[in-house]
């Protein structure tokens, strides 16, 4: 008998390498009614033929299904580096148990990369296991803060002051996925970001905790609905950097 969440797991795998191609931009001003509103009504029809009693929730559409499971769709996250012509975007799927990640598949079609993890079977860059670094001193460490308009100047700046002060690097790629998946890769050693939406980084949450990366409860009180902010890093350094103003702390998995 299949087992369930594998086989989402391998229907996500596929729809995300289908759905790269799907996007195409006609204009600087058709960026999103062109690519995300594409990619998501063609996510959703599929992910209802499959699996019609899962729920649905996307970027542009919002909740669209209900279901004890429910699919979390940013059919391009990195939106304004995808008009620009830039290569750093992302297609973002996640399938969640209530507030629990089962499953996530992020895809960077313009690099060739596919992350994705399923709960307790591991994280997985193009098939090939992932762990976050083993980075533990702040001075040797790259952070990713990521910018929200949510959030004043000052409270962003008040993070990259705290980071830069510990004598890291810091760097900022316009795309919170690829920022989180970057951190479970091992290519940062931390990313922040003061507030995000569910959408972004639904997917990332699954794979951060397989690849063993401390990550925030970013499902906390209303994080699903509302949004929250978000700190995720090596787990050598989750108690070096757990006073970022601002932001909750990276907890490692149990």
């Amino acid at each position: 008998m299949t087992d369930p969440l594998q086989h989402r797991l391998d229907a996500a795998l596929r729809l995300a390498g289908v759905a790269s191609g799907r996007g195409t931009l006609k204009g600087w001003q058709d960026w999103v009614t062109e690519a995300d509103q594409t990619i998501e009504r063609f996510l959703s029809a599929s992910l209802a033929a499959a699996f019609p009693d899962d729920g649905f929730q996307g970027e542009e559409g919002g909740v669209s299904r209900g279901g004890s499971l429910r699919w979390v769709i940013d059919p391009i996250d990195g939106t304004s580096n995808y008009a620009r012509g830039a290569n750093r975007f992302c297609i973002s799927i996640a399938c969640l148990e209530g507030n629990t990640p089962l499953i996530g598949v992020i895809a960077a079609p313009t690099v060739g990369e596919t992350v994705s993890a399923r709960r307790g079977q591991g994280a997985f860059l193009n098939g090939a296991a992932i762990r976050a670094a083993e980075t533990s001193d702040p001075r040797q460490a790259i952070m990713e803060v990521g910018w929200s308009r949510r959030r004043s100047a000052a409270e962003y700046l008040a993070v990259c002051e705290r980071v830069l002060g510990g004598g890291s690097s810091l760097r900022h790629g316009g795309s919170g996925a690829l920022g989180l998946v970057d951190v479970a890769i091992g290519r940062l050693d931390g990313y922040a970001e003061l507030h995000i939406n569910l959408w972004d980084v639904a997917a990332a949450l699954a794979i951060l905790r397989e690849a063993g990366a401390a990550v925030s409860d970013f499902l906390a009180a209303d994080g699903a609905p509302d949004g929250n902010g978000i700190f995720a890093c090596a787990p050598g350094l989750a108690e070096v950097w757990s006073d970022l103003p601002g932001l909750p702390r990276a907890l490692t998995a149990d």
